[in-house]
């Protein structure tokens, strides 16, 4: 494959998971006029924001399916239209049930943003390339976390959250051509008809029951979900509420936020290699930056005497090494089920994300508000509890033992 088709593979995959992840911090910055106009608690933002992490979980296993059938292009192309259907509903919406079902329709539209992503990036480039690229994508595709701050914030002064809603639709179709005119799949790239349905399905059995799987899913899954729940819709209010911020600068720290995912997202895929050849391999590194990731959450809910915007980047910086476990997983199993593991992955990593943001929504809710707004010991016991449960994560990934998968178990 020639320079200009991989770049162009590249942005396009790129653009995609770049708007998946506006879609999943959009309720940042509709949360304060959905409470204001719908009336919703915590509990019901927490529920609400999270059906999009549920629906995308339970969609991840038909969709490796479908990735290691049809392949990255036509899969992503298809169910994006989903999403666009979700968001219009979405935005026509004035009661609870029809933005549930909105958001469950964007999840699963969205569901093979970043699977199908590295699918094509792993059958269009060198192993030895894909932890930078890899890093690369995310790192393009975490900009939708920055424009889920300040800029969010911006468009809302102009525009209803319905209006916002609407637009999102267009912008999806744009995609999805985006997507099928400008992708021409090399033969390499192209997903084997061979394979029965019934074998890929115990194929998925089979990693889904791996103990390897699950050790490697662990700790990044309970990194992750403790990260994208809380960047997706609590920041902002444990800025506010816990660590007494005015709205605009709470704002600003979102988008630095982003910007420190993507940065180290870029840094930890340029790492990765260069300290490998030093002795020190991607699964190690990977876990030593989570375990950075779980110092600073401890710097955070202490409030230790460190500058917001340092503290603040920092703890998107650590949370991107958790994106390194795709890296560690496809040199663990083998390429024929790369589909499967991948989606397996996101699967486990997106209830991760659903368990943590309900969780935390109903956590607030035992706290009585006081005008609006839950007291900081409420956001704090929240936070805590997710810190705990990455701790226990955190010795089921080092537990001494064989991390290697081999060809034949999927023959």
């Amino acid at each position: 494959m020639n320079a200009k088709t991989g770049l162009r593979i590249f942005l396009i995959f790129a653009t995609g998971y770049f708007l998946s992840y506006i879609y999943r911090g959009l309720n940042i910055g509709f949360a304060p006029f959905l409470t204001a106009e719908l009336g919703l608690s915590a509990g019901d933002l927490g529920l609400l924001t999270s059906v999009y992490f549920a629906s995308f979980a339970l969609a991840q296993l038909p969709a490796g399916l479908a990735l290691d059938t049809y392949g990255a292009r036509k899969t992503e192309a298809c169910l994006l239209l989903v999403a666009a259907l979700g968001t219009v509903i979405y935005g026509m919406s004035s009661g609870m049930m029809g933005l549930i079902v909105g958001r469950f329709l964007i999840g699963i539209g969205v569901a093979v943003c970043l699977g199908a992503a590295f699918m094509a990036l792993a059958k269009s480039f060198p192993v030895s390339r894909l932890p930078m690229l890899n890093g690369m994508m995310v790192a393009l595709g975490g900009m939708g976390g920055v424009v889920v701050g300040t800029p969010l914030a911006s468009l809302l002064q102009l525009y209803s959250w319905q209006t916002i809603s609407i637009g999102m639709a267009g912008c999806t179709v744009l995609v999805v051509a985006l997507i099928w005119f400008g992708v021409i799949e090399p033969k390499a790239q192209q997903a084997s008809p061979k394979m029965s349905f019934s074998k890929q399905l115990e194929g998925t059995k089979r990693i889904l029951s791996h103990r390897v799987f699950w050790q490697l899913v662990s700790l990044p899954s309970v990194c992750g979900g403790a990260f994208y729940a809380a960047q997706s819709l609590w920041v902002r209010p444990y800025m506010i509420q816990a660590q007494g911020m005015l709205p605009e600068q709470a704002d600003r720290l979102v988008s630095l936020l982003g910007i420190s995912l993507v940065a180290g997202t870029l840094v930890s895929g340029l790492l990765a290699r260069k300290l490998e050849r030093l002795g020190l391999n991607v699964f190690r590194f990977a876990g030593l930056g989570l375990l950075t990731f779980l110092f600073i959450q401890l710097g955070i809910i202490m409030q230790w005497p460190i500058p917001h915007a340092l503290l603040w980047s920092a703890y998107g910086i650590s949370a991107s090494c958790n994106i390194l476990a795709y890296s560690v997983m496809l040199e663990v199993f083998p390429q024929q089920v790369m589909g499967r593991v991948t989606t397996a992955f996101n699967m486990v990593y997106f209830v991760c994300i659903f368990a943590m943001q309900m969780g935390i929504g109903y956590i607030l809710d035992v706290w009585p508000q006081q005008d609006g707004v839950y007291p900081a010991q409420a956001h704090i016991t929240a936070w805590g509890i997710m810190l705990g449960l990455q701790l226990l994560a955190a010795l089921w990934y080092f537990w001494p033992s064989a991390l290697k998968v081999e060809a034949a178990e999927f023959a």
